[in-house]
């Protein structure tokens, strides 16, 4: 790379906002690309031709049908474009993994494919591929920027490539998902047996898709600085915590951004009305609309908690369960809008049949509906168990809805606890509580109820969460710092 080129990335992922999207994953891999371009970055993002990707990004063949993986089927590469962004799309095309009703890992049943090995080993090694000598579609990275277990095992596919140019980082999003498969798929996934080891892809007798890119990959980052530490715990690692120990050195945390075009409620086209700092009684026309979309009782006395989640028992959603019954003797309104656990999901919608006016509860996952509840509710609460970033509080600060968060992962480096100090030096963004507990949670509730009557103090906390800059520019001059330490070290 001559110094006068811009530096090469393609961003590897297995989900992409706006064309497929399960979880936060797929907001980092549609913002951050087009905010490294707008740094002087070629970033290019890399994912599968799920059912209407190749459509929805205007792709063209970039050239004849390879076979990535030797025992594998044959594929072909699109490119294209995001959707009303020009960063590039490489759409990997076959029909035989990819193009299949469900989601992007799970049948329409919600269990796993059973090939998701060879589905996410292929396009793990597609993204090695463009790290080759002479790249893939005319085009050679520099950098191949993994994401999760889906895309890390392309870290130790280009460490046994003789023809390798191009250095791995590797993003962790949540260590919980490892990508972890029997031992025979290794043969399949072109890599030798030497590989299956202490110091490889082994790990407990199977071969681990994150281990791979945990060991092989150039550096690894967090999505937040406190994540970075926690993981190399046994309270947060999921057992790969020592491997993430032996790589400290390797090791950073940055804190994701937020997509502030679409998170912005001065001109959300999903809000009956727009508004902005200096505006903030307007928000309570989206007050009243969410209280009619989810049948609450329309009392502006009542304080509307929000919550937009997954149903699962990191989100601490069964905390909130277990609350209601004592939260409910206060004059508050929960809506909640997520989707997970099918055990949760019939328990939250018991809780707004038993509840009504006083609980609304939506199951699925609704986009605009998600950006009326940012704007609507007063509050929003987030008592996850474990956070590795967390977007939701971010979008919350930003619609001038302080946050109720548990102090760990993201949610700890972007929430700053509302205290006397705090509020005197401007800093105060939210309210946070310190253990996974109903006592604590319910403390942290009352606090921001208690502030919320005091005018003045609600306004600065609201206004100074709208002022604090989460926006994707601010991490990606991080990551664009990082790709050159990489690249300088060799």
């Amino acid at each position: 790379m001559k110094h006068t080129d811009p530096l090469r990335v393609l961003f590897a992922a297995s989900e992409v906002q706006p064309l497929v999207k399960t979880g936060g994953l797929a907001d980092v891999s549609g913002a951050l690309p087009p905010a490294l371009r707008r740094a002087g970055v070629d970033a290019r993002v890399l994912l599968p031709a799920y059912p209407g990707v190749i459509e929805q990004i205007g792709g063209e063949p970039t050239g004849g049908e390879l076979r990535p993986l030797p025992q594998g089927p044959l594929a072909r590469i699109y490119q294209g474009t995001l959707p009303g962004d020009d960063t590039p799309v490489y759409a990997l095309a076959c029909p035989a993994l990819y193009e299949r009703p469900g989601g992007p890992y799970v049948d329409p049943d919600g269990r796993d494919w059973p090939d998701n090995a060879l589905r996410f080993g292929m396009l793990s090694r597609v993204a090695a591929l463009f790290g080759c000598e002479g790249g893939l579609a005319h085009w050679l990275a520099d950098v191949i920027h993994a994401n999760d277990w889906q895309t890390g095992l392309s870290a130790a596919q280009l460490a046994y490539m003789p023809e390798a140019r191009a250095r791995v980082v590797l993003t962790v999003h949540n260590i919980a998902f490892q990508g972890n498969f029997p031992r025979e798929t290794l043969t399949d996934l072109a890599l030798p047996p030497l590989s299956f080891g202490l110091n490889g892809v082994e790990y407990f007798g199977r071969v681990s898709f994150l281990k791979a890119g945990l060991v092989y990959a150039d550096h690894i980052v967090a999505v937040s600085p406190s994540y970075a530490r926690e993981i190399q715990t046994s309270a947060f690692g999921s057992g790969m915590e020592g491997v993430v120990a032996a790589r400290r050195d390797r090791l950073s945390g940055v804190l994701n951004g937020i997509d502030v075009r679409a998170w912005d409620p001065s001109r959300d086209p999903h809000l009956p009305q727009r508004y902005g700092p200096d505006s903030l009684d307007d928000k309570a026309l989206n007050r009243r609309a969410l209280q009619e979309r989810f049948g609450l009782v329309s009392d502006p006395a009542q304080a509307v908690v929000g919550m937009v989640t997954r149903l699962t028992w990191q989100k601490g959603v069964d905390l909130v369960l277990e609350l209601l019954p004592t939260l409910l003797r206060q004059p508050v309104q929960i809506v909640l809008l997520g989707a997970g656990d099918r055990a949760y999901e019939a328990r939250w919608r018991r809780a707004a049949e038993d509840l009504p006016g006083r609980v609304g509860v939506v199951i699925g996952y609704d986009e605009p509906l998600a950006h009326l509840v940012e704007a609507g509710a007063d509050a929003f609460l987030m008592p996850s168990r474990f956070e590795p970033c967390g977007l939701n509080q971010m979008y919350s600060m930003r619609y001038g809805t302080p946050p109720i968060v548990r102090q760990t992962g993201g949610l700890a480096d972007s929430v700053v606890d509302t205290t006397p100090a705090t509020l005197d030096d401007g800093t105060a963004t939210g309210f946070v509580f310190q253990g996974a507990s109903e006592v604590e949670l319910l403390a942290a509730i009352h606090r921001a109820l208690l502030a919320q009557r005091d005018r003045a103090t609600w306004r600065a906390v609201q206004r100074n969460g709208m002022s604090t800059d989460f926006s994707w520019d601010r991490s990606a001059a991080e990551y664009l710092a990082l790709y050159h330490r990489v690249l300088s070290r060799h």
